[in-house]
């Protein structure tokens, strides 16, 4: 998984990667943005019912800097552009964006002069989840597509050369 990018630069650096990768895979902490009907969708996936918390995600958060996981679900109107973008930048990295429903995709059927459009051009969309509203099942899948992309990240590799000095330092 991670051999290819720090090939050659050691086994100790691709085992931690994967270690860090590992743990924050089986740990989402997400943070609900719900502002419509998606968002009652997202509780029925939190539920009992559809138990989101069997891949790590049990732990919601509504303050920003204890989650990693943005989970937008619903129209969002240029008043709350700000509001989004401050959400998003109170979060810790590294951070991931999931877009509940047609309306946090692309402005849904709301193409109207207070609708915004579509999260993406507001914020980075790490999974977009079609549908109006999709459905708990459609909810959970984006989830498991999210944890693939978490453990197919790179966290060190931004910072490889850093580690890699510390690792020849201390030799």
């Amino acid at each position: 998984m991670g051999f290819q990018a720090i090939q050659g630069e050691g086994w100790l650096l691709a085992k931690a990667e994967q270690l860090i990768n590992w743990g924050r895979s089986r740990s989402p902490w997400p943070f609900p943005y719900g502002t419509a009907c998606c968002g009652i969708e997202l509780m029925c996936a939190l539920a009992s019912g559809y138990d989101m918390a069997r891949f790590g995600a049990e732990r919601v958060a509504f303050t920003p800097r204890q989650c990693d996981v943005l989970i937008v679900a619903g129209t969002i109107t240029k008043k709350m552009v700000p509001v989004l973008k401050r959400i998003y930048a109170q979060m810790a990295e590294p951070k991931w964006v999931l877009a509940v429903g047609a309306c946090a995709c692309s402005g849904g059927v709301f193409r109207t002069y207070s609708t915004h459009q579509g999260i993406g051009s507001v914020i980075p969309v790490d999974v977009y989840i079609p549908g109006c509203p999709p459905r708990p099942e459609g909810i959970l899948y984006a989830l498991l597509k999210l944890i693939d992309k978490i453990e197919a990240d790179h966290p060190l590799y931004k910072q490889r050369s850093k580690v890699i000095e510390a690792l020849e330092a201390a030799k």
